[in-house]
């Protein structure tokens, strides 16, 4: 008799648990089909613009391309046809404070951003037994021939024509401002 009701009792929690799961799975699926439809209303209602004929972030990546492979003249005289806006940054280490200020010449572009993919697809199949279908996925050089990734970080050129990479904490704004000594607030524990 203990059995039986051992055996009920686990069939009985059992089907709890799988209930529980489908009401919650029910419920996230539509909370998934409610925001893509929210997606897809704003995307009509405010589309990409298709009507950018120039890139400054594309011209800093060539540019950069030319001035971290020894071909500085070419980055240096490499036209924009497009007037390129002035930036101001600063840059912070923590615990240090401020490190520099700079004048951007354009805009400040991230280490990761690249002209070309590094790989002819992103996402891979892989079968019941876990191993990859296909042949696999080809990773593509970057324009310099090699194979990786970058630092975290930025990249931009100054108005006066020098080059800085920074993997720290910075402050980027089209308003011209020096940061020379910074505020700090120190807060004592109980």
């Amino acid at each position: 008799m203990k059995k039986i009701v051992s055996i009920l009792l686990l069939i009985t929690v059992s089907l709890c648990m799988l209930t529980g799961c489908d009401g919650d799975s029910g419920e996230h699926t539509s909370d998934v089909e409610k925001q893509q439809s929210i997606t897809r209303d704003l995307e009509q209602s405010q589309p990409t613009p298709t009507d950018i004929d120039y890139s400054l972030e594309r011209y800093n990546l060539i540019r950069r391309a030319y001035w971290v492979n020894g071909q500085r003249e070419k980055a240096l005289s490499l036209p924009c046809p497009v007037e390129k806006p002035l930036g101001y940054v600063v840059l912070m280490l923590e615990g240090v404070g401020v490190v520099g200020n700079y004048v951007v010449d354009g805009k400040v572009s991230s280490l990761n951003s690249f002209l070309t993919p590094d790989s002819e697809y992103y996402e891979q199949e892989y079968g019941s037994n876990g191993r990859s279908v296909g042949d696999g996925n080809h990773w593509l050089a970057d324009v310099d021939g090699s194979y990786g990734e970058n630092d975290n970080g930025i990249f931009f050129f100054t108005t006066d024509g020098k080059y800085i990479e920074w993997t720290g904490t910075y402050i980027y704004s089209d308003i011209p401002y020096i940061v020379d000594a910074p505020i700090l607030k120190v807060q004592e524990g109980n």
